[in-house]
């Protein structure tokens, strides 16, 4: 079983994360559940001095070349996504989708309801790539800015409101898209290093939640193993 992570600085991570998407191979890599295969068309971490996604340095080298792979981006939300995950999924082809995006959108480039249509459009290029593909699509986290900037709170929920009701208009027996949940206890004063970006708990707790609807929905895997 081939997955794809898909998402924004939450994502990809910074030089130096270990990064929710470590946690996941390693999850994937420890529970039954047959072999797996982790593809995408990027490998890199951020580089916060060069301002470029050109770093390797994970905090843990062992972590394979091979497992480093995905789509994320610093920066980059639903509508950067949308436009490239076709391309992606016919290079790779995944069978599962991970994804989280959004936050970078509402925040600076599209309203809730132009960040649902990107959405839509997002798995619809999907589906045009690999009929078959399954998703699983992370509600936005509200970061800090969210406490002081009542717009902005409004935005994040009326977007998670549309995206609960793309993912029931969307979802089929041959092409089932599901929808996470925030992750139980996830504190943005605990679990991020900066308001926004998860540290080493935060890492587990996004990976956490994936695992689950994974495992609860449709077998796959285990259940996840908070350190």
């Amino acid at each position: 079983m081939r997955f794809m992570f898909v998402g924004d600085s939450m994502t990809i991570g910074r030089a130096g994360d270990y990064t929710w998407r470590y946690r996941m191979w390693q999850h994937l890599s420890a529970v039954p559940g047959g072999p797996h295969e982790i593809v995408g068309p990027r490998t890199a971490l951020f580089d916060t001095a060069a301002g470029e996604p050109t770093s390797h340095a994970y905090a843990d080298p062992r972590f394979p070349q091979d497992a480093r792979r995905h789509l994320a981006g610093w920066g980059e939300g639903w509508q950067h996504m949308a436009p490239l995950i076709g391309s992606a999924v016919r290079s790779g082809e995944p069978d599962v989708l991970l994804v989280s995006l959004g936050l970078i959108d509402l925040g600076f480039y599209t309203g809730a309801e132009e960040t649902a249509a990107n959405t839509r459009r997002f798995v619809a290029e999907a589906r045009a790539a690999r009929p078959g593909i399954r998703m699983v699509l992370l509600p936005v986290i509200p970061n800090v800015r969210a406490e002081t900037d009542a717009p902005f709170a409004a935005e994040v929920a009326r977007f998670n409101e549309l995206l609960a009701k793309a993912v029931a208009d969307l979802s089929t027996d041959a092409s089932p898209v599901l929808l996470a949940a925030r992750p139980a206890s996830y504190e943005i004063a605990h679990d991020t290093y900066d308001g926004t970006h998860p540290n080493a708990s935060g890492e587990h707790r996004l990976a956490g939640e994936f695992a689950a609807v994974l495992h609860q929905a449709w077998g796959i895997g285990g259940p996840y193993r908070m350190p």
